[in-house]
C-alpha cells in the first residue's frame, strides 16, 4: 500500500499542473497492484494502466510518435516508443524491482520496446508475450476466430521481436473475457479485452512456485467503455433485457 500511494502521489504531482496541450498527458500512466484476482498466487502483480491515456488506449504513444516523427524526420519506429517511454516508466515506477513483463502481441511493439528496454536494465528479465488459444500462431499453431480484440492478427509482426521473447502464454477467449469481468467487478478496472488475457497469462505466472516473491507487472492496453457492444458484456445485456418491472 505504502508503495501504491508513493507513485499515485507522483502521478498526481506530474499531473496537476496545466498542460499546454493534450499530448503532454500521453505517457506517465500508473501502476496499480491486483489484490482481489490473485488467490493462489505467490508473486505480486502490478498492472501497468494504459487505459489512462487521453483517448484511453496504449496505441496514444504511437499515434502520438508519429505525428511527431512526420514532422520532425518523415520516420516511423513503433517499438521505440514503448523502449523510449513505457519501458522507462516500468523500471522508475517499480523502482527496478520488476522481475517479469507481460503483454499480448497486437503489433508486437509494447512487448518488444518495454521488454528490450527492460532486459537491458536487469539481465534475469523475463518478457512473455500473449496471444488467443484459438489463433496460436507464434506456438506454431493454426489460424482461427477469436474475440480477443487487438491481440492475435493472425501473423508474426514485423516490428516484433521473437529472440526477446522467453515465450508467448495462450489464453482462451473464455477465459480472457472472464477474467476482463473479474478484473471490473472486483478491481475496478474496467478494460478492454485484451487486458483480461494478459492479466489472465500474468495470473497464471503469478502461481508458479519459481515467481514466488517477484514483481509481474502487466500492460492493459486499453479502457473497457469501447467494448459495450462486444461478447463481454452479453451477459450484462441479456439479465437487463430480462428485467421485470412491477
Amino acid at each position: 500500500m505504502k508503495f501504491y500511494l508513493e507513485q499515485l502521489q507522483i502521478y498526481m504531482e506530474d499531473n496537476y499542473e496545466i498542460k499546454k496541450d493534450i499530448t503532454e498527458l500521453i505517457g506517465n500512466t500508473p501502476m496499480v497492484y491486483l489484490n482481489n484476482v490473485v488467490d493462489g498466487c505467490v508473486a505480486r502483480i502490478a498492472a501497468k494502466l494504459e487505459m489512462m491515456e487521453p483517448v484511453r488506449s496504449v496505441k496514444d504513444r504511437i499515434a502520438h510518435n508519429m505525428i511527431k516523427d512526420a514532422e520532425d524526420k518523415g520516420l516511423i519506429t513503433p517499438g521505440n516508443i514503448h523502449y523510449e517511454t513505457t519501458g522507462p516508466e516500468i523500471w522508475r515506477d517499480s523502482e527496478g524491482k520488476v522481475d517479469v513483463l507481460v503483454a499480448g502481441i497486437g503489433t508486437g511493439g509494447t512487448v518488444t520496446g518495454a521488454g528490450g528496454f527492460l532486459k537491458e536494465k536487469k539481465s534475469d528479465m523475463k518478457v512473455y508475450g500473449v496471444e488467443p488459444t484459438e489463433n496460436a500462431i507464434l506456438n506454431g499453431g493454426k489460424l482461427g476466430p477469436h474475440l480477443i480484440q487487438g491481440i492475435g492478427a493472425g501473423i508474426i509482426p514485423k516490428v516484433l521481436d521473437v529472440d526477446l521473447l522467453d515465450g508467448v502464454l495462450q489464453v482462451s477467449s473464455n477465459e480472457a473475457i472472464e477474467t476482463t469481468k473479474l478484473l471490473a467487478l472486483k478491481e475496478g478496472l474496467l478494460v478492454g479485452i485484451s487486458s483480461g488475457a494478459a492479466a489472465a497469462a500474468a495470473i497464471s505466472l503469478a502461481k508458479k512456485p519459481e515467481n514466488a516473491g517477484k514483481l509481474i507487472v502487466v500492460v492493459f492496453p486499453s479502457f473497457g467503455e469501447r467494448y459495450l457492444s462486444s461478447k463481454l458484456f452479453d451477459s450484462i445485456r441479456e439479465e437487463v433485457e430480462n428485467m421485470t418491472y412491477d
